[in-house]
């Protein structure tokens, strides 16, 4: 009878596992959903509970701050343009910068308040500068969070405060915060610890008190509602390597802050960047087929390193990929391979092998060009032709 009630117990801890993602927990964070993040390459070094749908607070401001800084870099929106406050945004509950109706204030001075205070008032307002309504901004989070991949997402405002199926997961924060690190300019805002606005009269304080305590740490957002819990999207960067630490639904900000923590210790001390080596195989040149020349000069230079296990650097794979000839016509720079480097089966990256030079089509007009010339009859000196 034990013997059965032990199988059985085993049976459905199988089944649970097999429905439930069963994902790594042995950081012991104290968080129900979390995601560690290489920012550069977009693989996960580790996860628990990441594809769980849950609000994330604060944190949907990454996705506010991604569209407005597009905006700016499109052209259609200026750090330095002035925005007047509508009555919806001024009327923004939680956390605020106490806009009144009418008031002036630039776009810089905006970021600035959702970046470091998670300001909802200069969130919306930024989104009305961006789109005209808060609800086509809000149209455009969705859209851009379906390009992205994002496919646990559903934005329903653009402040992240509590409201009926506002969802997101961990990873999915994760892509989006990954995206919002493209836009270098965010850096300026979010690793600001403090600062003021409206000539000094309202000081803002970061509320990620990591960037004030952990090394590295350049952003991005805390957030906490009551539904949510207290949530975190930690970006940090040493040594070349930049990961994102994804933390949602803690209890108290100790421990948002613990967990973010460990992610990233976890990040750094296992893992590191290692430049691919060049393997042998590659050739000096390749034949080029109906070509003004009969061969072209290849090279292989790459420009990227890994971030892997400090334990794998050495068990990394490099294949050489290129064919033995080549049609012209080629243009200098044109791949015409490539070297892809594998690490337990799993393609970790890739670089091209280029053409040195452009090599021609064959042109009739051009051989017979050359070969009249080539037996054209010299003219000696003093003269006389000869032959």
């Amino acid at each position: 009878m034990k013997r059965f009630l032990c199988l059985m117990i085993v049976f459905l801890l199988v089944c649970f596992c097999s429905n439930n993602v069963c994902a790594d927990d042995s950081l012991g964070l104290a968080a129900p959903s979390s995601l560690l993040m290489d920012a550069s390459s977009g693989k996960v070094l580790y996860e628990h509970n990441s594809k769980e749908k849950r609000p994330c607070a604060s944190i949907t401001k990454v996705m506010t701050m991604c569209l407005t800084f597009e905006a700016i870099e499109d052209g259609r929106l200026n750090e330095d343009d002035v925005v007047t406050i509508s009555p919806h945004a001024a009327a923004q509950p939680g956390s605020d910068i106490w806009l009144v109706e009418g008031e002036q204030m630039t776009v810089r001075d905006l970021l600035k308040s959702v970046a470091v205070v998670s300001a909802n008032d200069a969130s919306v307002a930024l989104a009305e500068a961006v789109s005209g309504t808060e609800s086509a901004f809000v149209a455009e989070m969705n859209s851009k969070a379906k390009l992205l991949g994002m496919n646990d997402t559903v934005f329903k405002n653009c402040t992240g405060l509590d409201e009926d199926g506002h969802l997101t997961t961990a990873y999915d924060v994760a892509l989006m915060s990954r995206e919002l690190m493209r836009h270098e300019k965010v850096f300026g805002y979010v690793s600001i610890w403090l600062d003021y606005i409206r000539d000094g009269a309202t000081q803002l304080v970061n509320t990620n008190r990591l960037i004030n305590s952990y090394s590295g740490i350049i952003g991005l957002k805390t957030g906490t509602t009551t539904l949510a819990g207290a949530c975190i999207s930690a970006a940090a960067e040493r040594d070349g390597s930049r990961i994102i630490a994804v933390v949602l639904g803690d209890k108290t900000t100790d421990e948002r802050f613990n967990d973010a923590a460990k992610l990233l210790d976890y990040g750094f001390t296992s893992f590191g960047m290692t430049k691919p080596e060049i393997p042998e195989g590659i050739p000096k040149s390749i034949n080029v087929k109906n070509g003004m020349r009969s061969s072209v000069q290849v090279a292989y230079e790459p420009n990227g390193e890994f971030l892997v296990k400090n334990e794998d650097m050495n068990n990394i794979e490099a294949e050489v990929h290129i064919a033995d000839e080549a049609t012209a016509p080629i243009q200098r720079g044109q791949r015409l391979g490539n070297v892809s480097y594998r690490l337990g089966g799993e393609m970790i990256g890739e670089f091209p092998i280029t053409a040195v030079e452009s090599v021609d089509e064959i042109n009739f007009k051009d051989v017979f060009s050359l070969l009249f010339f080539k037996f054209l009859p010299r003219e000696a000196p003093g003269g006389n032709t000869h032959t």
